[in-house]
């Protein structure tokens, strides 16, 4: 499963429908273009939290998924720790993906563990 979350981050980089980076993925949270924001799992704490309050707020899902080298690796770029995703097709994908993986081991979605 995780495997086809990496494929459609790739096809929805390719497609440019990805924004990374801390400031770009803030950026694209505040304009309301992101459909659904992914933070690496070993992002710092003050980075997790700060998207976790922002997508709150902005109403827009956020998971904490894959590490920032993986995450990076998936979209042909050095290691991100944040990365949202601007395309709601591509943004719906991933997040029955990811729903399924939290389900199976818990994961966290919005900070909530």
């Amino acid at each position: 499963m995780k495997n086809s979350i990496m494929a459609l981050l790739g096809l929805a980089t390719r497609s440019r429908n990805v924004v990374s980076g801390e400031f770009s993925t803030e950026k694209a949270v505040k304009d309301s273009k992101a459909a659904l924001v992914i933070v690496g799992l070993d992002a710092s704490d003050n980075t997790k939290k700060m998207f976790t309050n922002m997508c709150i707020f902005y109403h827009v899902p956020l998971y904490i998924f894959a590490t920032k080298e993986e995450l990076g690796h998936a979209m042909g770029k050095e290691m991100r720790a944040s990365l949202a995703i601007t395309d709601s097709g591509f943004a719906k994908a991933i997040i029955e993906k990811l729903e399924v993986i939290q389900n199976q081991h818990g994961g966290s979605k919005n900070g909530e563990n």
